[in-house]
């Protein structure tokens, strides 16, 4: 070894790695978490709404039958794609809320 080296510590190693071990168990569960969590979106004064999960899987549409009496096919078109872009927006922030503390602003 050349002269003047320090190896590092050994117990600063197992601590950081306790700590990053910590933060991944922290994570999975926050993801857990937001996989059972839902968030809506409507559109249409709530004529059509869309249910998503804080991991973004979509669990429900509801559209109100008064809606479909007009039979207006790409008025409903675009209602749910309304309805479902606000969905995965709220499930974004969603997940932005929780993860945000744990991952310090990085990407998830």
């Amino acid at each position: 070894m050349a002269k003047g080296y320090k190896a590092p510590k050994q117990p600063k190693q197992a601590g950081m790695m306790g700590q990053l071990q910590k933060l991944q168990e922290q994570l999975e569960q926050a993801q857990a978490q937001l996989a059972e969590e839902t968030v809506s979106g409507s559109a249409g004064g709530g004529a059509v709404k869309v249910t998503v999960t804080g991991d973004q899987r979509c669990k429900g549409i509801e559209i109100d039958p008064e809606l479909l009496k007009d039979a207006d096919v790409e008025m409903l078109q675009d209602l749910l794609l309304a309805a479902f872009n606000n969905a995965i927006d709220a499930s974004r922030n969603l997940a932005s809320e929780r993860l945000g503390p744990l991952t310090g602003g990085l990407p998830f």
